[in-house]
């Protein structure tokens, strides 16, 4: 007498226990409790978003929108308010990081730049300076420190918007970029807000 695909089944499953809740993956968790993330885990996840993005960022001069030294730089993504814009344009916006890339050879600035974007994402800062200096006597063209960076900022998922930065903070040779809010951020944000809620 032959048995039936359920009695199969249960005849191989005869011996499996199911996993206890100590036993399931930390990864599972964090999910299920964003508030629960950890630095340490932060840190994990922007390692592994920055492997991934390094790919696509191209080092290779000739694969860059070519840039001139003096050049006003700027982007935004639909959505971005005018006002807000002009705000960042303007330098209105604190940046608490400031990353210097412009000695940097491209393999290093590119990595640096992902790390430092990721990094301030996932710590729910919204806005950096980044110095990529003016480049007259770069090689293979000038300005090509800029010409990268503003390539790979477009390529970086949390970047909403940049602009050229202001005089006193580097000018033609930097830019604003402002960053979208994070998961964890708008997670505070939105316990925050239920705590000051209700009636009174």
């Amino acid at each position: 007498m032959s048995l039936s695909d359920d009695e199969l089944f249960l005849q191989e499953m005869a011996d499996v226990s199911p996993l206890k809740h100590e036993h399931q993956s930390q990864t599972a968790q964090i999910w299920l409790n964003q508030s629960s993330v950890t630095d340490a885990q932060l840190a994990k996840r922007a390692a592994a978003e920055q492997h991934e993005l390094l790919q696509l960022l191209p080092t290779d001069p000739y694969l860059l929108k070519q840039l001139e030294p003096d050049d006003v730089v700027s982007y935004k993504m639909d959505g971005i308010q005018d006002q807000v814009f002009n705000q960042l344009r303007l330098g209105k916006y604190r940046a608490n990081t400031v990353l210097d890339l412009h000695q940097y050879r491209l393999t290093q600035a590119r990595e640096s730049l992902v790390n430092y974007v990721l990094s301030a994402y996932e710590h729910g800062e919204r806005n950096l300076l980044v110095i990529h200096g003016k480049g007259y006597k770069s090689k293979p063209f000038p300005a090509l420190m800029k010409s990268a960076v503003c390539h790979w900022l477009r390529c970086i998922e949390p970047v909403t918007a940049y602009h050229s930065a202001n005089t006193e903070c580097g000018g033609v040779g930097a830019v604003f970029v402002m960053l979208k809010k994070s998961q964890q951020k708008r997670i505070e944000n939105a316990h925050v807000n239920r705590k000051g809620g209700g009636f009174r």
